[in-house]
C-alpha cells in the first residue's frame, strides 16, 4: 500500500511535463519541415533576372509642363496593351503572352517617368523584353505627340542583369520555417482542450487488505 501511494503523487508531474512537451514539439516539427521545404524549392527553381530601362515624357513648347507628369501616368498603363506587346514581339523574340506574363512597368509619381521590368530565366532576354517595349512604347507614344505635345524619350537603357533578382535558398528557407511554425501554433489553437476536471481526475488508490493480525485485535 505504501509503494501505491508513493507512485500516485508523481503521475500529475509526469503528465504536465509531457503537455508542455507535445506543443513545442509540433510547433518546432512544424518550423522544420517548413523551413527543410522552402530551402529544397530555393535550391531547384531556376533564378530569374529583371533588367529594367526607362523612358521620360518631356513637353513640347506648345505643351504645359506640367502636362507631361499626367501623360507618363497613361504611358505606364499603355505600355502592356497588346498593339505595343504585338509591335515588341519581333524584336524581342517572344510572343505576346511571354511578354505580358514578363514585363511590368510603373510610372513615378512625382516625376513624368516610367520604368519598364522585364523578368525571365536568361538575364540577357530579360534586357531584350524590356527594351523592346520600351522601343514600341516610344514609337506608338510619338505618333501622337503633334496632338499631345508630349515626347517620350528614352532615358536609359536595360543592361543584362549580372545577379539574380529571385529568392535564394536561405530566403525561401526562412520563409518555409516560419510558416511552418505559424501552422503549427494554429493547429495548437484550434485542437480540442481538456476541461480542468478532466485534467484533475487521478486514479484512486485502492487500500491493501488489512493485516490479519489487526482484524483479530479489533474483535
Amino acid at each position: 500500500m505504501t509503494d501505491n501511494h508513493a507512485r500516485h503523487p508523481r503521475q500529475p508531474g509526469r503528465l504536465t511535463r509531457a503537455g508542455l512537451l507535445r506543443p513545442w514539439s509540433l510547433l518546432a516539427a512544424g518550423a522544420l519541415a517548413g523551413g527543410l521545404l522552402g530551402g529544397t524549392y530555393g535550391t531547384l527553381k531556376a533564378p530569374t533576372y529583371t533588367a529594367t530601362s526607362y523612358v521620360i515624357a518631356v513637353p513640347t513648347e506648345k505643351s504645359d509642363p506640367s502636362s507631361a507628369l499626367g501623360f507618363a501616368q497613361a504611358y505606364g498603363r499603355a505600355a502592356t496593351d497588346l498593339a505595343v506587346l504585338g509591335d515588341a514581339q519581333a524584336s524581342a523574340g517572344v510572343p505576346v503572352p511571354t511578354l505580358r506574363r514578363s514585363v511590368r512597368t510603373v510610372a513615378s509619381p512625382d516625376a513624368p517617368m516610367v520604368a519598364v521590368s522585364a523578368t525571365s530565366p536568361r538575364p540577357g532576354l530579360a534586357a531584350d523584353m524590356a527594351n523592346a517595349v520600351t522601343r514600341a512604347l516610344t514609337r506608338h507614344a510619338n505618333e501622337t505627340k503633334a496632338s499631345t505635345h508630349v515626347e517620350l524619350v528614352q532615358f536609359s537603357r536595360a543592361v543584362r542583369p549580372t545577379e539574380p533578382t529571385s529568392a535564394s535558398r536561405t530566403v525561401t528557407g526562412l520563409v518555409g520555417a516560419s510558416a511552418g511554425g505559424l501552422l503549427g501554433g494554429l493547429v495548437l489553437l484550434v485542437r480540442p482542450r481538456r476541461t480542468g476536471d478532466e485534467q484533475s481526475v487521478h486514479p484512486a488508490s485502492v487500500p491493501g487488505p488489512a493485516p490479519a493480525a489487526d482484524v483479530h485485535g479489533q474483535l
